[in-house]
This record gives C-alpha cells, structure tokens and sequence, in this order.
C-alpha cells in the first residue's frame, strides 16, 4: 500500500517500477542495461546536428552557384565541346572522260595528288578539289561546279558539289555521288578521342563522253586562229556522227577559262564578265545566226518532195531577178544574185549557191510555182529548225523561222507579208536564225537519208531519231549538188577548196549579211563525209566580219582536215 501511496503523491509511477518485480529479479543483469530506460536527446543535440546540416547545405548552395552562375558560360563550353559530332564524309565525284578514256576532268587532294576514290589519307582538306584539262576548247563543254561551303565556325551549310555549267551541270546527278557521314568525338581542346565513319559516301560515277579530245582541241585551236586572223568577233563548230548522233566535238571561240571560274579567280570572272565579246555563251549551242545559203539545202528538197519542180529542170540565172512593181511601174523589185550563173538544174544551183534559182523555187516566178512561206516554214521545221536539239547541255537556242506570223509581232508598223519577204527566207535571209548545232543536225538528216538525229554527248548512247517525211532518193539529189560544190571545175562553184587529198568532202557555203547597210557578215561551212555511205556531218560558222574585206569560213575548215587527214585517219572511213 506504501508502494501506492507513494506514486500516487508523486503523481506517477516510474518505469522501472512497472517490470521490476520479484518474478525476474534473479536474472536481471544491470551490466547489460537491463532495466534502464534511455534518456531523451536533449535539444542542445538537436540543435547541434540541426545546425550541421545547414552548414553543409550552405556549402552546396555555394558550390552550385559558382558551377552554374559564376562559371557557367565556361563549364558549358566544356560540356559542348566535350561530346559526339556529326561530321560530313563527302563524296568524291566522278571524272569526266573523252571517248578514248582522257581524263578531262578529275579530283586532286591537296598536297596529295590525284584522289583515290576511297575515303580517308592524311589530308586535312575535307574534299578534293575539282581540275580541268589545260587543253583549250573545252571550258563550255565541260563548264564548271561550286563547292560546299562552311560558316566561320565549320558548321557546312552547303554539303553538296554543285554543277553550274556544261556537262558538269547536265550531269550533275550521275557526277555528284551521295555524301556520308561520321561520328567525331573531341575534348574541350577541341583534340579529335574517336572517330567511326558510320554512313560511307556513295561515288559519283565516271562519265564518259562522246568528244575526241584530240579533234576537239586541233578544231578550236585552228578554227579560233582563223576567224581572229580573218576579223571574226567569234563562232563555232560542231561534228556529229550521222548514224548515232554522237558529237565528236563542240566548241565555241573565243571561250572562257572554266578553271577560274572554279577556283573563285575574282579578277578574271569580272572581267570574263563584262568582256564585249561574250565569252561566256556557247555559241554551238546558244548562239543563234542568220543562215544564209546552207538553208537552201532544206528548200531543194522539199520543192522535190512537193514535186514542184524536176531536178533536171533549168532555171536561167541572169544575176538578178527583177519583180514587176503593179502600184509603181518605173521602180520594180530586184532581187540580186552574187553573179550570173546562166541556165542551171537544182544540182548546179546547189553548187554554186545561186539565189536567183531559189528565189524561183521557194517563191515562185513566171511559171514556175514556188513553195510559198507556209511550206517554207513547215519544211524547216521537218528538219528540226525553230526548236531545240534535245542536247543535254543546258542554254540552247530555238532560233527564229520568219513567217507571217512573226512578222506581225516584230514589224507592227509593216505587218504584211510580201513575196519578196518570202525570197529573202527562201535563201536564209530575213528573219532567220539557227544555231550550228541545229545546221549540223540537219545536214546528218540529208546525208543519213532523212533521219534527224538527238545530238548526244555521251558515248555509245543508243539513236534516237525521228524521220523527216523526204525520200531518200531526193536528199540524194541534194548530196550530189554538195559533191559537185568541191569537185565542179566552174567558176562559181563555191567549194573547190575542200577537194583535199585523202578525204572527199561534200558541202556548202553560206553568206549571211547583217546590219542596217549589210556592212557585217556571218560565214557559214556545212558538209558530210566520206561522200559514199556518209559517217560524220560538220557545221562550221564565223560570226560578224567587216563585209568588204571578209574571208570564208572554208579556209579554217580546210586548214582543219587537213589536218585530220595527217592525224586521225581512223575518221576519214
């Protein structure tokens, strides 16, 4: 009861009175804290561990604040420059080949050479740069490309090789290749620790071209030597093989230096640029000029195929032929030849070009019909004037046929159609124009026996062609006439020149007169050869002379046979 009592005044009962009782007083070990109850912590020790962890918050908050605020911009250039970069494996492109396997256009490394076409070599330089042969005639056909192109900080915002003229843009897909890439891995002292290429680049591929470069660069050399010597601003040349289509060579003169413009020369592209004598247009393909007389080839075939008028049939070339003036009696029409050729058949008159002949024919006089401008224009075009080649090369022309559509639209103020318009156009004159890729592919059509052929620039491509609607039989009319232009003994035939030992040439001359007072000239030479079964067709023209101390195109044409006779006689079968 004391027991009782005495919690009772102290208001409680202490712990370990509660389990201290007679039952477990033999066992208990007091050494082992048996019975003793733990004090609580007291709040100077909480406060104490409290106080720990604000201090070692505090440290952290510090230490965040400079990693992040006061070093921030520096730790995070680390971080960038420490990681995985996608790096640009380019392609190598693909060469550019003549016909014969010379290489005309290739990939050099830097300090290295030729490029392999494998990725990889010590090189520092991302890519091979771009050559071209020295050789000159060859900037417009094979043209030039833009490299890829990088910000100040290596980031490449332009990753592809760009073609941007002649075959190098044409074919720029087949050339191009397909880039790949790698993984870079760098340190923040920007020290390559890993690279793994994990998309390889896909190559361009080889393109090998119809051109012989040979024949290619002996006809600009000699060709561009001629008409500078003779006072021509220029002019172009094309041969083209008459059962393919393949062109052997393409030039134009003066040309540009394709190697400048590909390698960024700043002093020479302005002044390319601004030069007077346009450099930079392919004139074989791009260039577009009054035909003259080779449009006379055209329009005697057709009168046959119209059956206007008999080969045979003579027609008298007086020097002139005079048009009767119904509203002015005293002043009549005259329409002049280049000199008095007598009585002459379709042949002769091809020969020696006479224009009084096909004033006759393409207009019509006295009783002979002509073929009026409506077949004028629709046999033009049979023959693949007035519209583009189909040639891959970027830049060609369509030319101009006149008719009296066109001369509404170019002569408002004199909108009718008179004959003597139609004579002009019957002999090139007037409003036409041609370019030389367009006169050589249609003087394959008449030597093939009426196929006119899509010019090709690649080699072993297969034909394409559409018939002309002219029989064979009456283009061989119109062969025989280009034969007799070379070997007729006449004073007037046009084309004694080309009679050349070792090749037979067929051919004709025109004469395209320009300007207000006819003060300018254009000079023209078409031909096949070898006049039996037919294998190459040529297209020659010197563009703007001084009319009245002129020469011909055919001394450059013959100057270059000539030359082909002693170097390729492979060609001349």
């Amino acid at each position: 009861m004391a027991f009782f009592r005495r919690n009772k005044a102290h208001n409680e009962i202490a712990p370990d009175e509660i389990f201290l009782d007679s039952s477990n007083l033999p066992g208990h070990d007091a050494l082992q804290f048996e019975g003793r109850v733990v004090a609580a912590l007291s709040n100077r020790a909480v406060l104490a561990v409290g106080l720990v962890f604000v201090l070692v918050a505090l440290a952290f908050t510090v230490r965040a604040f400079s990693l992040e605020v006061v070093d921030g911009s520096t730790y995070a250039d680390i971080s960038r420059n420490n990681t995985l970069d996608r790096t640009v494996v380019f392609a190598t492109r693909g060469l550019i080949l003549d016909r014969n396997d010379v290489e005309l256009a290739w990939n050099e490394i830097p300090g290295e050479g030729i490029a392999s076409p494998a990725f990889g070599g010590a090189s520092t330089s991302p890519y091979a740069l771009r050559k071209y042969t020295a050789q000159p005639g060859f900037s417009h056909i094979l043209g030039f490309i833009q490299y890829p192109k990088a910000d100040s900080k290596g980031n490449w915002w332009r990753e592809e090789f760009v073609g941007k003229s002649g075959a190098e843009l044409a074919f720029n897909d087949t050339l191009r290749g397909i880039n790949g890439s790698s993984m870079v891995e760098t340190d923040a002292r920007m020290r390559v620790q890993r690279e793994n290429i994990i998309d390889p680049p896909r190559h361009g591929i080889d393109l090998k071209l119809s051109i012989d470069a040979d024949v290619q660069g002996a006809l600009y050399r000699i060709l561009a030597a001629k008409a500078k010597a003779q006072k021509y601003q220029g002019g172009a040349a094309v041969i083209m093989d008459v059962r393919t289509g393949e062109l052997l060579a393409l030039t134009s003169f003066p040309e540009y230096d394709n190697r400048a413009f590909n390698e960024g020369n700043g002093p020479v592209v302005r002044a390319t640029l601004s030069d007077p004598l346009t450099p930079m247009l392919d004139r074989a393909t791009g260039g577009q000029y009054a035909p003259g007389s080779i449009m006379k080839l055209i329009f005697a075939a057709a009168a046959l195929n119209e059956k206007l008028i008999s080969p045979e049939k003579k027609i008298l070339s007086k020097g002139a032929l005079v048009l009767p003036n119904p509203y002015d009696p005293e002043h009549p029409s005259i329409f002049k030849d280049w000199t008095t050729h007598g009585w002459i058949n379709m042949r002769e008159a091809i020969a020696v070009s006479s224009d009084e002949y096909f004033y006759t024919v393409g207009g019509g006089y006295g009783d002979q019909k002509g073929l009026g401008i409506s077949k004028l224009d629709e046999y033009a075009r049979k023959f693949g004037i007035g519209s583009t080649t189909g040639l891959i090369l970027p830049g060609e022309a369509a030319g101009v046929i006149p008719t009296p559509a066109w001369k509404v639209k170019v002569f408002p103020g004199d909108p009718t159609w008179r004959t003597g318009d139609t004579y002009h156009t019957s002999i090139g004159q007037y409003g036409f124009q041609i370019t030389p890729v367009q006169a050589v592919r249609f003087v394959a059509a008449i030597a093939n026996g009426g196929n006119l052929l899509t010019p090709s620039l690649t080699a072993s491509s297969t034909p394409e062609s559409t018939p002309v609607g002219v029989p064979d039989e009456y283009l061989q009319i119109v062969r025989e006439g280009m034969r007799l232009a070379v070997t007729s003994t006449r004073k007037d035939a046009t084309l004694n020149l080309y009679q050349i030992p070792g090749i037979e040439l067929a051919g004709k001359s025109g004469t395209a007169q320009l300007g207000v007072r006819n003060e300018w000239v254009n000079s023209w030479n078409v031909g096949f050869w070898p006049v039996e079964n037919p294998r190459y067709a040529f297209a020659v023209v010197f563009e703007k002379a001084p009319s009245a101390d002129s020469v011909g195109a055919g001394h450059g044409v013959r100057a270059f046979f000539e030359w082909l006779v002693a170097a390729h006689p492979e060609y001349l079968k």
